[in-house]
């Protein structure tokens, strides 16, 4: 009867924890997406909540940016997104800024066609080469795409001639448009990259020309479960989870 008892309390604490279990809304842009794909999944298991899950990008015009959601009142427990956008929602007022998390660093990458031929970017002469000599390029419309298309060019130098056949791509992976052979080149955040089946992955671009894109997140203000969002992000940017993030191509952030 006592081995009974232990187990029947045993099953109602059990029991007890779990209904005390929260669904998270979580809004997640994509340059954190592939690691959270693999970290949430871990956290629920642990804790028992479960993960509603919302993608967008960071920025930018298109209704599923996360900045828009959030005017619209749509609701959410926590936002991770590209550090400088969610510092302007902190800013203002949408997120509580004791809440924000530092988690990661991004950085671009490029992908051409599988089975296509990999192009020299091992220096900064090799990308300019690569870029002149291409048909066209493509790059995201978020931080990556933005730095690009704002400095990169420039910085290069074929800002004019990159003109007619380069192109931002709205809402969907890079790679996409270049594993169907629309686009020849594809410059995206490596984690972005990676994920997307009929590419080949070439590598980053040159670090004297690189832009860092730092991945952060918070608590949105009014958010229905603080708590547990709080040991969410904690739990993304715990030691224990490096060896995930930097798997899909991020790197840790120097603590």
């Amino acid at each position: 009867m006592k081995k009974l008892f232990n187990l029947t309390a045993l099953a109602l604490l059990a029991f007890s924890a779990f209904a005390q279990a929260e669904e998270l809304r979580v809004m997640t842009s994509g340059g954190f997406t592939a690691a959270y794909k693999v970290l949430g999944p871990k956290f629920a298991a642990n804790t028992g909540n479960t993960l509603d899950t919302i993608l967008g990008p960071s920025m930018g015009k298109a209704p599923e940016a996360i900045p828009n959601r959030l005017a619209r009142g749509e609701q959410a427990d926590v936002v991770i997104m590209v550090g400088y956008a969610l510092d302007d929602l902190i800013k203002q007022g949408k997120v509580d800024p004791a809440s924000r998390v530092e988690l990661a660093d991004s950085r671009i990458g490029l992908v051409v066609r599988e089975g296509a031929p990999k192009p020299d970017i091992s220096n900064v002469d090799a990308l300019k080469k690569t870029l002149l000599d291409s048909q066209s390029v493509a790059y995201s419309d978020s931080a990556s795409g933005v730095y690009i298309e704002q400095q990169l060019f420039k910085k290069l130098g074929v800002e004019d001639q990159l003109k007619p056949k380069a192109k931002m791509i709205p809402k969907i992976p890079v790679g996409s448009v270049v594993a169907t052979g629309d686009y020849q080149l594809g410059f995206q955040q490596v984690s972005e990259l990676l994920p997307v089946p009929g590419v080949t992955y070439v590598g980053k671009i040159p670090e004297s020309v690189q832009s860092v894109t730092r991945f952060a997140a918070g608590i949105p203000v009014g958010a229905q479960h603080p708590q547990e969002a709080k040991a969410l992000l904690a739990y993304l940017a715990a030691p224990a989870a490096q060896a995930d993030v930097q798997a899909t191509g991020l790197d840790s952030v120097k603590r």
